[in-house]
């Protein structure tokens, strides 16, 4: 399935001469197979790729996100005390824009200010409120089945454990992520402006510091692993918060209407856009989706060393967090309902490749008949959904301040300057 004739060699993705492709490519196909043979069976038709799409993954290793790339150089050689500031100040008041404004901040700022001509403002509102309706499992399905299950992909872990986040600690990781997530959901979240578009642009910049420091280090072995931070990497976290999670919640009981499905569909392909995913990796389409999915599991290396060390790290993560009584009890409760619901996702041999107990699938047999007729009764009452959404959307909300306390995410929440710790 090997094709030479796959890459980009600028760290933005310029189309110049094709490069070899990094030799993670499909590096165990064997085991990446066993990885996505549950979801091949959820995917309609035949899903494997052809020797244009292995190409066109092999080059996506070698691209990464010129606007932002372009955007961080010029802040490494304006100087990044500075810089930030700047970025802060167009970011809240893009129309604002002196004509003094650097030439890469002017276009950051005024080719993400606006929703693309595609964007259909009350269908991302209507995926937002699809998924603030599914509550704790939303959350639980995206912590087990989007992160603990794709720590099974190793190089996508390299980044971590270069830039020092393996020994930061699961528990922030989990809540800077649902902070972020929680705030893409929450009404005009993602409108220009809004909380969660302006936290998704925060992170998209410190995605670029990351892909320019990992990129400069002599430790990264680019022959073997590509550019930091790439499209085909970033493809399979911006799947991971979509197709993933749909199909978690359909095959844990949650089920969701095609319109609401499709509207999910459509709310995460303008949020993987403006964190610079390219549009030829996006899709509208959930089967589409899948397909993708299946191809990018192909793609990834296997389980390694790493992909232990963070699955442990994250195993433990619940008897960490911030329970305001019966601590131990809970913590204890809630490593085993993860476990559970991992060990669903990603079978007997998964569990062994994160480096997990043995366990059953408890949790998920138990819960999937109320939570399915749970799903029928609220889309059968007329009146009964809006209700359960906000009640289900602060669950969510009070899942974060377990992980947080009472200060909530000090980290993503505002302008934090990003440069002193470089998260990836």
């Amino acid at each position: 399935m090997r094709n030479d004739d796959t890459a980009s060699s600028q760290p933005h993705g310029a189309h110049d001469a094709p490069r070899q492709p990094p030799t993670r490519l499909g590096a165990d196909l064997k085991a990446s197979r066993q990885m996505a043979s549950r979801l091949r069976l959820l995917v309609k038709g035949d899903p494997e790729p052809d020797k244009q799409a292995w190409a066109t993954m092999g080059q996506a290793l070698w691209e990464g996100d010129k606007l932002a790339d372009e955007l961080v150089a010029w802040m490494h050689e304006f100087g990044m005390a500075r810089a930030w500031p700047l970025f802060e100040r167009a970011l809240s008041a893009p129309g604002d824009l002196a004509d003094s404004t650097p030439a890469a901040l002017r276009q950051f700022v005024s080719q993400t200010a606006a929703w693309p001509d595609w964007v259909r403002e009350g269908l991302m509102r209507e995926g937002a409120q699809a998924l603030r309706g599914t509550g704790l499992q939303g959350m639980m399905v995206l912590r087990d089945a989007g992160l603990m299950a794709g720590y099974q992909a190793s190089a996508i872990n390299q980044t971590l454990v270069m830039t020092g986040s393996l020994h930061k600690g699961a528990q922030r990781r989990v809540a800077e992520t649902t902070s972020w997530w929680l705030a893409c959901m929450q009404e005009g979240g993602m409108a220009p402006g809004g909380p969660g578009f302006m936290m998704t642009l925060r992170v998209r910049v410190m995605h670029a510091l990351v892909r320019h420091q990992l990129s400069q280090s002599p430790k990264w072995d680019a022959a073997k692993l590509g550019l930091p931070v790439n499209q085909l990497d970033m493809q399979a976290t911006y799947l991971a918060f979509s197709v993933v999670q749909l199909l978690s919640l359909k095959t844990t009981g949650v089920w969701l209407s095609k319109r609401e499905s499709a509207a999910v569909m459509h709310l995460w392909r303008y949020i993987g856009w403006l964190m610079g995913v390219g549009e030829r990796y996006l899709c509208e389409d959930e089967q589409r989706g899948r397909t993708l999915l299946y191809q990018n599991v192909l793609s990834q290396a296997p389980a390694d060393e790493t992909s232990v060390l963070l699955g442990q790290a994250l195993m433990d993560e619940p008897l960490q967090r911030l329970y305001p009584n019966m601590a131990g009890l809970r913590g204890r409760f809630n490593k085993a309902r993860h476990l559970s619901l991992v060990r669903w996702f990603v079978g007997s041999k998964g569990m062994r490749a994160l480096g997990l107990p043995a366990t059953l699938p408890w949790y998920p047999l138990l819960a999937m008949v109320p939570f399915l007729l749970r799903s029928m009764v609220l889309h059968a009452v007329p009146g009964l959904m809006p209700v359960w959404r906000r009640w289900a959307g602060q669950r969510q909300h009070d899942y974060l301040k377990v992980m947080m306390g009472a200060h909530g995410s000090p980290h993503l929440t505002g302008g934090a300057h990003p440069a002193k710790r470089q998260a990836g």
